[in-house]
């Protein structure tokens, strides 16, 4: 990820100039009045929507990074259960009965074949927060990531400490509701 980014940044932000590098927000702007922290909540908070613009472009490449390399995972991972899916006696039954091959996809298969993907995607919540460590020292952002990465440098162990716990509470918290969520896709599935 840390590769994937600076090629990004060289790409996109030195050789095009499409997009910021090392901000959050646009200087000659003022930033929303902090709520969450978080600029592009702030915004929609205050109906601000030239504010939620500038900080969505200023999140194009960070979010890009994070979500372009674990995103053929996920592809693939669709296709082949979706494949799979539609093999099933169930959607044979589906066209038998005359049901447009569309509807059969969306209401049929996308939903079972989608069981094994939220189940994996619980397990990459971990694996975010490890390339948003990257990703947040390769633009120079300033988020808890990044706080990380200072604390790990400058051997802060309460400060690295508190931070793992919290991310552990975050991957505890996606992880029930990835198993909420499955349950709520499939019936069969009980805890």
């Amino acid at each position: 990820m840390y590769w994937f980014g600076m090629i990004l940044q060289l790409i996109f932000a030195v050789q095009l100039q499409w997009f910021p590098i090392g901000s959050r927000f646009p200087l000659s702007l003022q930033p929303p009045p902090q709520l969450t922290g978080l600029y592009v909540i702030d915004s929609l908070l205050n109906g601000n929507f030239e504010q939620f613009f500038a900080s969505l472009y200023h999140l194009a490449l960070p979010s890009l990074t994070l979500g372009i390399l674990l995103s053929g995972i996920f592809e693939r991972m669709v296709r082949v259960n979706l494949k799979q899916t539609l093999k099933a006696d169930y959607v044979e039954a589906a066209r038998a009965r005359g049901i447009p091959e569309a509807q059969i996809v969306v209401t049929h298969a996308l939903k079972n074949a989608m069981i094994p993907v939220i189940t994996v995607l619980g397990l990459t919540i971990a694996s975010l927060l490890g390339g948003a460590v990257l990703t947040e020292v390769t633009f120079s952002w300033p988020g808890l990531a990044n706080r990380l990465y200072e604390a790990i440098s400058a051997r802060d162990y309460p400060v690295v400490q508190g931070i793992m716990v919290f991310f552990a509470i975050i991957v505890a918290i996606a992880s029930i509701a990835i198993d909420i969520l499955n349950a709520y896709i499939d019936p069969r599935i009980r805890y």
